[in-house]
């Protein structure tokens, strides 16, 4: 097993019973000299008004915080990695938002109805199989002739749903290029942040919102991913494959929303896109130092061998996939119940705080419930010109209410991904499916 440690900056090998530490390039840890440690103290007096905040990462929940900031004249500034808003824009699948979460970050900041315009509720279809890609549920979704959002769950693409985040907010509160590498303490009690291009900057606040592999992580907690024991790989069918004659076998099996099949311990999952992309993802087991060839027709080739014996649709899917866009996607989690003492200066959300697998669907509706109920904490308590202790004490509420929130999703999620790869699977996952949507549906 292969962990991190924070003496030697060095991958250290060692046997242990537990699932391993996410497995990653090693980089140098963001070094920080902590009030805390080093016996400085938070100011008492009055804060300059208005503290700088600088948000790591411009994904979901950096993008929702910073926008709940704007929308209630609090300045922040979102420290993106990425070279521009184009970098990634062919990854990341659909996104079903929640009425609660995911929908109330958008709504309470003026977004419903650009949600309503870019979200698609034929999407909210979904099929159940086994390996031989016969549904043994079907879930029609909602009646299209009911506009309430509130018992749905509208799937949307990541992609568009971000462009409409960063849409939302002034150019200027981005800062793309910036790679996040260490934070110092200063005598001022504020902290100096410097990123992997040269820049440094001097701010009050550092929310780290930069997911699975968090640089900001470590200055909060000791925690680390783990390693659930299933891998598994990101596959493309570009539309204009997709779209063809001869593969409308495919498109028809998959839907206009997502077929979920799973059995013999391996899913395959299949989502269309609002471009009409069909994207998939193909979960096994295996240990961590399992590892997907690099070359796309090797890359295929075992995957035909793992799921040799599935619908020939599913296996014809591999074959045409696009090569540029087969990509590896182990699947890592913190631990149910991941809390913190609460650190002067810093805080998380997202997957930096609670990351989780995808199989609750949770992810994405958190970091932005995670965002929107920082922002509004933040804008309570700066508004109110509190100085920066009873600031601090309201970021340690936010954390407990956060985290509180996000055991419950986390446990159901670890739940969920256990009946999907378990040897009673498919059946077990319909018996769930049927809960959640409180129907006896289906065949089964």
């Amino acid at each position: 097993m292969s962990i991190w440690t924070i003496s030697t900056g060095r991958w250290r090998h060692c046997v242990r019973r537990t699932p391993t530490a996410l497995h990653r390039q090693p980089y140098a840890l963001p070094r920080i000299s902590h009030p805390i440690m080093s016996g400085m103290s938070t100011k008492s007096t009055s804060e300059q008004n208005p503290p700088r905040i600088a948000i790591i990462g411009g994904g979901l929940g950096g993008l929702s915080l910073l926008l709940t900031l704007f929308k209630r004249g609090i300045p922040a500034t979102v420290y993106e990695r990425d070279v521009d808003r184009h970098s990634r824009a062919r990854l990341g699948g659909n996104l079903d938002l929640e009425w609660t979460t995911g929908q109330r970050a958008l709504r309470e900041n003026g977004l419903e109805d650009a949600f309503r315009k870019h979200s698609r509720r034929d999407a909210e279809v979904m099929k159940i199989c086994g390996k031989a890609g016969v549904p043994l549920l079907e879930h029609a979704g909602p009646d299209p002739n009911d506009q309430s959002l509130k018992d749905s769950r509208p799937e949307i693409d990541r992609t568009v749903l971000r462009g409409m985040l960063l849409d939302a907010v002034p150019e200027d509160t981005i800062r793309w290029d910036h790679a996040f590498v260490s934070a110092r303490a200063l005598e001022s009690g504020q902290y100096e942040v410097t990123f992997a291009n040269g820049s440094v900057t001097v701010v009050d606040l550092v929310v780290g919102a930069d997911g699975a592999r968090s640089r900001v992580r470590p200055l909060v907690t000791d925690a680390t991913p783990l390693y659930h024991g299933v891998t598994g790989v990101e596959l493309s069918l570009m539309p204009e494959v997709a779209t063809l004659p001869e593969n409308r076998d495919i498109y028809d099996a998959v839907g206009p929303g997502t077929c979920f099949s799973t059995e013999d311990e391996k899913v395959f999952t299949f989502q269309r896109n609002h471009d009409g992309r069909i994207r998939a993802y193909a979960w096994h087991r295996a240990p961590l130092e399992w590892k997907l060839p690099d070359d796309p027709k090797e890359a295929k080739k075992a995957l035909l061998e793992i799921f040799h014996d599935w619908a020939p649709w599913m296996r014809k899917f591999i074959e045409l996939a696009n090569d540029q866009s087969i990509l590896p996607r182990p699947l890592f989690y913190l631990p149910v119940g991941h809390r913190w003492p609460h650190k002067p200066g810093f805080t998380l959300i997202g997957d930096a705080a609670h990351l989780m697998s995808p199989f609750g669907g949770s992810g994405a509706n958190l970091a932005m419930v995670d965002g929107l109920e920082l922002g509004l904490v933040l804008a309570d308590v700066l508004k109110g010109g509190v100085d920066a202790g009873e600031r601090e004490k309201a970021i340690a509420a936010f954390e407990e209410s956060m985290c509180a929130r996000a055991e419950q999703h986390s446990a159901k999620t670890m739940k969920h991904l256990e009946f999907s790869m378990s040897r009673s699977a498919p059946h077990s996952i319909v018996e769930v499916f049927k809960k959640i949507v409180g129907k006896e549906e289906g065949t089964y």
